[in-house]
């Protein structure tokens, strides 16, 4: 199963694009900060991802302003340039 759940901070998001199928797309850069625990030790985790959103998510995402914390869910796929990984958004909750 491909699915990933991110809380993260929307930190970029790039001018409305439309798909070669005519849907609407929307390129963006989520940042994530937070502690977790790994063999029980803490350690820090900071890292910012690409993802998009392509279809309805658009308006969602549209509507969230810069700097908003929120949960975002989706699945992975390897970046065009194939350097790196792109999270394709299937929905998002506002943090809070």
């Amino acid at each position: 199963m491909n699915r990933l759940v991110l809380s993260a901070t929307l930190v970029e998001r790039k001018a409305m694009r439309y798909t070669p199928a005519g849907l609407p797309a929307l390129n963006l850069s989520l940042r994530h900060e937070g502690l977790v625990s790994e063999d029980g030790q803490g350690r820090k985790v900071s890292l910012e991802i690409s993802a998009v959103g392509i279809g309805e998510i658009t308006r969602t995402l549209s509507a969230i302003a810069l700097g908003s914390a929120g949960l975002y869910a989706g699945f992975l796929t390897p970046a065009r340039n194939g350097r790196g990984l792109v999270l394709h958004i299937t929905s998002v909750e506002a943090a809070g």
